[in-house]
């Protein structure tokens, strides 16, 4: 299948987008989008420059670097260079008066510059518009997150194992790691909606490592380098046998991402009662895939999950003291972590086609992160891994 978006896909998108911004802003005139993902998203270019969309007619991609890029792989309809908002504007003989713009994402100085030429007198986000158009997959867009998942299954179930070797730093089996993802297919980096966030390779660690605070919104930590890098793995912390062995990581394909976490017990078993937390994660995993069916809602999941759990099995469940995220998973696609999460307050009914992580972790003191995480596909029959279904601390002899 090719990698190029197609010219069928981008329209679709277009439609529905326009549909849900009809259905919750009916008075809305423009949109204007810039965010590299969108951009990639609506017009199948990453291309720097900006999306217009108005209302009943035409969207246009104005291209500032590279045009001609732009226009080798985009099956985008229209596009236009751009030398500079000014030139833009003169395009536009009456600019609306509320203007709707991605406010996760537009910093203050580019929202000066562009308000400047396209004198509107307001704004209004569409970022959750925009998230809800993304969040049901097409069949082309589901073919690359299965083959991430199918090379995520294949570099965390088979070829971490063959990694891991006592005395090798946390480092080195990011580097390791990195290298193999890349041969395998991985597209080389993973991209996150959450601001300002970089993850070099995953969120891994031996021992209690994982149990280590970071910036990152979830379950799970790690030692990182230093201050400045905390999000690769201590070249200080060496594995040694007993050592749980935590790696959460994003893999993408043409864009599209899958996610998935592993554990492993290097040289010893863990404790028989260590063993059985994990096992009942890897059980409510489980449970929340059955309940990845059309009509059900995010938050009925969450909701019924928490209330099944007994008082102690929720400390340190989804996390590690006081820092518990209060979610189980999150929708997934062109960005690792997308719009819904299975969580309190997204009370809108999951479709056919979405695609959440799903990811039940508790911290163990003295042990580290045990648990697992799972990409899973919605069906009227329930959530589908696309990851494979391994259940998680595999021996490491």
């Amino acid at each position: 299948m090719s990698e190029q978006t197609p010219a069928a896909e981008l329209k679709a998108r277009m439609a529905s987008f326009c549909q849900i911004m009809t259905s919750q802003n009916p008075d809305w005139q423009m949109a204007m989008i810039f965010s590299k993902v969108n951009l990639l998203y609506f017009t199948g270019s990453m291309s720097e420059g900006m999306l217009v969309i108005e209302r009943d007619k035409d969207a246009t991609y104005w291209v500032r670097r590279s045009y001609e890029r732009a226009i080798r792989e985009s099956q985008f309809a229209n596009i236009r260079p751009m030398g500079s908002y000014r030139e833009a504007s003169a395009h536009y003989s009456a600019i609306p008066k509320v203007i709707y713009l991605e406010t996760e994402f537009v910093p203050l100085a580019m929202f000066s510059r562009v308000q400047k030429y396209f004198p509107f007198e307001s704004f209004k986000p569409l970022d959750f518009q925009i998230s809800m158009t993304r969040a049901v997959k097409s069949a082309w867009e589901l073919s690359f997150m299965e083959r991430a998942g199918q090379i995520h299954q294949r570099v965390l179930e088979e070829k971490v194992p063959e990694l891991l070797r006592e005395g090798m730093s946390e480092a080195d089996l990011a580097a390791e790691l990195y290298q193999v993802m890349v041969k395998e297919g991985h597209q080389g980096t993973a991209r996150f909606a959450m601001h300002d966030t970089d993850i070099v390779v995953a969120q891994l660690g031996f021992g209690t490592s994982s149990l280590i605070p970071t910036n990152f919104d979830g379950p799970g930590g790690n030692r990182g380098l230093n201050a400045a890098v905390p999000s690769l793995g201590s070249r200080d912390r060496k594995l040694k046998k007993g050592d749980l062995v935590f790696v959460d990581m994003g893999l993408g394909v043409n864009g599209y991402h899958s996610d998935k976490t592993m554990t492993y017990m290097f040289g010893e078993k863990l404790p028989a009662e260590v063993q059985s937390i994990h096992q009942q994660c890897v059980a409510i995993q489980n449970r929340v895939a059955e309940m990845l069916k059309p009509g059900n809602t995010p938050e009925m999941i969450y909701e019924t999950i928490m209330a099944e759990l007994s008082d102690e099995f929720k400390q340190n469940f989804m996390g590690f003291g006081n820092r518990q995220v209060k979610f189980l998973g999150h929708g997934i696609g062109l960005t690792v972590d997308e719009l819904p999460v299975l969580a309190k307050g997204f009370k809108m009914p999951i479709q056919e086609n979405m695609v959440f992580a799903v990811e039940p972790k508790k911290g163990i003191p003295e042990i580290g992160m045990v648990g697992i995480e799972n990409s899973f596909l919605v069906t009227p029959e329930g959530g589908r891994s696309i990851t494979g279904s391994n259940p998680g601390l595999i021996f490491v002899e």
